[in-house]
């Protein structure tokens, strides 16, 4: 092996993280680690081991601090299924005062897909903007999304409205084709920037009053109502739940982003595509939720929830590069977003590399002609909750 080759792999094994590698194409945004595949987490001495999981990909996050406090596969693409449903909220909802009304003609419904889940509008009746809001986040009615995107001009213009707010928020890993997340082929998001969109949505006061509604009257024409309630299962089932969205179809499998606050801490979490059982989201974003609140103080953050561009520092914002794909590199993010490669990684690689430097010295390389010794040779179902 030639001298360039031996210190090009003792370079390469010096630099190796422990554990999975780096994606390839993966998105960085948050932090390197972010950008890794398999399950990220720094425990320190005393902390309680992670519960365990089968999901596709996962983030726990605290959402003040924005601090990451452990993920799986946190950039990977994935269906989003309604859990999207977020991010056209974020996107749409400061648009509109809650008291204003709007009679549904049959326009706003065109183009719903087949086996979409419905709250029941009814074209000719009246609803206001808080009912709509709450069809779309209690039963996840895309009928409640169409009608709000016909008063917002329509789904393409909705449509590109969201891919600009996923921009500013940074969320680079979401591609919007469908509003409500009907399954569309090339719609994706990842674990991590549905809990950028959680995150978001949750500044605003009227997100928080719909997201955390158990139970709630809907209009059914003719002055009369019928009830509609929250298919979140973990809300008023896990204590300090404050909402946030879940999802399902045949092709995305099942997805929720929850918020839960206790003891004046308030954490987000995200799971996508567990591979078995429909309560399975639930019990692993419960079992994670738990796993954060019992770990405070245990755990170094492996990232960071990103802030909008809009707040981001000028430093911060020049670091950004759009990357190919549908990935966005920061090169480093501040804090507990900094590069896995620290003081002490440095100094094993200029150890190892030395190493190799002075091995090679030693045994200098054959004379030409001498034989080294060893040398050799948008899915099928769309029902979606």
């Amino acid at each position: 092996m030639s001298r360039r080759s031996v210190l090009g792999v003792a370079l390469a094994a010096a630099l190796l993280p422990v554990g999975s590698a780096a994606a390839v194409g993966r998105s960085t945004v948050g932090g390197t680690l972010l950008g890794r595949s398999g399950t990220q987490v720094r425990r320190k001495s005393g902390a309680p081991a992670l519960p365990v999981t089968n999901s596709a990909a996962w983030v726990l996050a605290d959402a003040d601090s924005g601090e990451v406090l452990a993920a799986h596969n946190a950039h990977e693409p994935l269906p989003p299924a309604s859990t999207l449903k977020m991010l056209f909220a974020d996107t749409v909802l400061p648009k509109f005062q809650k008291t204003r009304k709007h009679t549904v003609v049959d326009a706003d419904l065109a183009g719903m897909g087949a086996g979409s889940s419905l709250v029941g509008i009814e074209r000719g009746t009246t609803y206001t903007v808080e009912q709509l809001w709450l069809g779309v986040f209690l039963r996840s009615g895309n009928d409640a999304v169409h009608v709000l995107c016909a008063m917002n001009g329509g789904v393409d213009r909705t449509v590109r409205e969201m891919r600009t707010r996923a921009k500013e928020l940074q969320a680079n890993d979401t591609h919007v084709v469908s509003p409500d997340g009907y399954d569309t082929a090339g719609q994706v998001s990842s674990a991590y920037d549905l809990t950028l969109f959680a995150r978001a949505g949750l500044k605003n006061a009227d997100f928080r009053q719909y997201c955390s509604t158990a139970v709630a009257d809907f209009p059914a024409g003719g002055g009369k109502s019928f009830q509609i309630q929250n298919t979140d299962r973990l809300l008023g089932g896990y204590r300090g739940l404050i909402g946030v969205k879940n999802g399902y179809t045949t092709n995305a499998g099942n997805t929720f982003t929850g918020a839960a606050k206790r003891g004046g801490r308030t954490l987000l979490v995200t799971v996508m595509h567990p591979s078995s059982g429909y309560d399975e989201v639930y019990r692993e974003a419960a079992a994670l939720l738990d796993w954060g609140f019992g770990s405070a103080g245990k755990v170094e953050a492996v990232g960071e929830l990103v802030p909008p561009l809009s707040e981001a520092s000028p430093s911060a914002s020049a670091s950004a590069d759009p990357g190919s794909g549908n990935a966005a590199r920061t090169a480093s993010a501040a804090g507990a977003g900094r590069s896995w490669l620290g003081s002490g990684s440095t100094a094993a690689v200029v150890t190892l590399v030395a190493g190799a430097t002075l091995a090679l010295r030693r045994h200098p390389k054959p004379a030409r002609g001498r034989r080294a010794a060893g040398a050799g040779g948008g899915g099928g179902g769309r029902r979606r909750k």
